[in-house]
């Protein structure tokens, strides 16, 4: 019998790959009372908060709050650097790199989507020979998800400069980090990336809300010559009003203090601890996968996640079923499959605030449905990466 309506014991799991699970560090922060956020002590969580973020990023250039989701600070990005139809060149490595190919349509821009599998990342073959070619320049940046999300696939973003740089091309880099921030290794300075995208409900460990865009020399630069239409989204009053520590608008008071508490907790653990953990759970994960017998969706290991791992369904099962038989018995969310991959993956989420016992869980729970389904699959995978994760 569906258990849909009915009252479930014990502790919801959330293992979809965003919005994560929120520590009650975090959540005690966010409950403090709301202050004046045009007092003094609002200014002075401001300059921390702003002090703080820079080193997540690893950058010593500005980074920029809006309250808003990942998609805004797309849209931020957007219009804060280019021209309509301006050519950009985008990679499609998944549902929510075509979205973003989508939104960039909309604000009249020639997008270059180069179309892909949805297994594999974007290639930096491909970037320096396109941009090679394109002798006028034309195109104007590059458009990458470090992670993405709807597939479990993180594209090499280092490599993807270096191809930039080979072809000796000006174009401006975007990069999309909001399920690999404070998870995944990521560098904005070292890679040169001219604007980092990212949201608050993924690594950063807080619920959604906050965006944010990181900001090269280069793309402020494009921005004194962009003629987007903005208003919201435009960094330029934001830059201002943060020399004084404060905000053209009314922030999101009680967001900052969860954020400064979050990054507080990711500096305690030291962020390159943090990527290790992440690290070892993903691989711990995959090993599950292998032991059921399926197939994770990544092709090819170089390109694995290590925030999410979608998991393949042998065909003719129906993986939303899947979901809906472990979420009826055993009160567990887990991502579904989106657009190309609806109904063929399930997703497990497995960043943020996560250990080796909530694995653990989210394992058994999978290893449980895949049995009440009649999934075929051999069994053995949870054993198989507690094997692992007690080596």
């Amino acid at each position: 019998m569906a258990k849909s309506n009915s009252f479930r014991p014990g502790k919801h799991l959330l293992q979809v790959p965003g919005p994560t699970n929120i520590p009650d560090r975090v959540l005690r922060a966010m409950s403090f009372p709301t202050i004046d956020h045009r007092g003094p002590e609002f200014a002075e969580i401001t300059k921390r908060v702003l002090d703080k973020i820079r080193g997540i990023f690893k950058t010593t250039q500005p980074v920029i709050i809006f309250p808003g989701s990942g998609t805004g600070a797309w849209e931020a990005a957007i219009v804060n650097t280019l021209n309509p139809y301006d050519k950009v060149l985008m990679f499609e490595t998944g549902q929510f790199s075509t979205l973003w190919a989508e939104q960039a349509k909309k604000f009249n821009l020639e997008v270059e989507l180069v179309p892909g599998d949805w297994r594999t990342g974007a290639d930096p073959k491909i970037i320096e020979k396109k941009l090679s070619e394109d002798k006028s320049h034309k195109i104007k940046a590059v458009f990458a998800l470090h992670n993405e999300t709807s597939t479990g696939v993180t594209s090499n973003i280092a490599k993807i400069r270096q191809a930039m740089d080979s072809a000796k091309h000006p174009a401006l880099l975007m990069v999309d980090t909001i399920s690999s921030l404070a998870s995944i290794d990521y560098c904005h300075d070292d890679w040169k990336v001219d604007v980092t995208v990212c949201g608050s409900q993924k690594g950063l460990l807080l619920p959604p809300g906050l965006s944010f865009n990181a900001v090269s020399q280069k793309a402020l630069e494009a921005h004194k010559k962009s003629t987007m239409q903005k208003s919201y989204w435009d960094w330029k009053p934001i830059l201002t009003n943060n020399k004084d520590n404060a905000f053209p608008y009314t922030p999101p008071v009680n967001m900052f203090f969860g954020l400064e508490e979050a990054m507080n907790m990711l500096n305690e653990e030291g962020l390159e601890n943090v990527f290790k953990r992440h690290a070892r759970l993903a691989e711990a994960t995959r090993v599950a996968v292998k032991a059921w017998g399926l197939e994770v969706l990544a092709k090819n290991p170089e390109e694995y996640s290590n925030t999410i791992t979608a998991v393949l369904l042998p065909q003719g099962h129906d993986s939303d079923n899947l979901r809906k038989v472990i979420y009826d018995e055993y009160n567990m969310s887990l991502g579904m499959g989106l657009n190309k991959v609806k109904g063929k993956v399930f997703r497990i989420g497995h960043l943020g605030d996560f250990n080796e016992i909530m694995l653990a869980g989210a394992l058994a729970g999978v290893e449980l449905g895949l049995r009440k389904a009649k999934i075929p699959h051999k069994a053995g995978g949870l054993m198989a990466a507690i094997d692992y994760l007690a080596k």
